[in-house]
């Protein structure tokens, strides 16, 4: 999906600009520059979602979204593992959602309160790859609390 919206970005930037250019070629550099700038961006984006996995260990589990979120829970706080919610439950704010465009396939809940920043997170939704094997990776670890 974001891919897509670098494609679509990419036709903007040509558009506006030869639109713009035409009568205001400042201003054409200037939103040129701007909408190269984010194109940049999401394209880092992406690319740190390759090198910025989610990464389960014996005692913690790490969920990242690329550099843009990410969370550290103690696998002992896991209380249970889910392949899915509702769309009133994903706007609770004790919810985490780092699926950002997608909706999520693997949703974890905690037995007690993570902080994240201001907020107390309960359970933490992402869009998985492979949300079979990170089921069967966590069920290896043995029973949680």
């Amino acid at each position: 999906m974001i891919w897509v919206l670098i494609g679509l970005s990419s036709v903007e930037l040509v558009v506006v600009h030869l639109l713009l250019a035409h009568w205001w070629p400042r201003i054409a550099i200037a939103v040129a520059t701007v909408t190269l700038g984010t194109i940049v961006w999401l394209v880092t984006v992406v690319r740190a979602f390759r090198t910025m996995p989610v990464v389960l260990e014996a005692d913690r589990l790490l969920m990242r979204t690329g550099r843009l979120r990410s969370v550290s829970v103690a696998t002992k706080q896991i209380a249970g593992l889910r392949s899915s919610c509702d769309a009133a439950t994903l706007k609770q704010r004790h919810v985490l959602n780092l699926a950002l465009i997608a909706y999520p396939n693997t949703v974890i809940d905690l037995v007690a309160p993570v902080a994240v920043g201001r907020r107390q997170i309960l359970t933490i939704a992402h869009r998985l790859d492979d949300p079979a094997g990170f089921a069967d990776a966590l069920k290896r670890l043995g029973p949680r609390a």
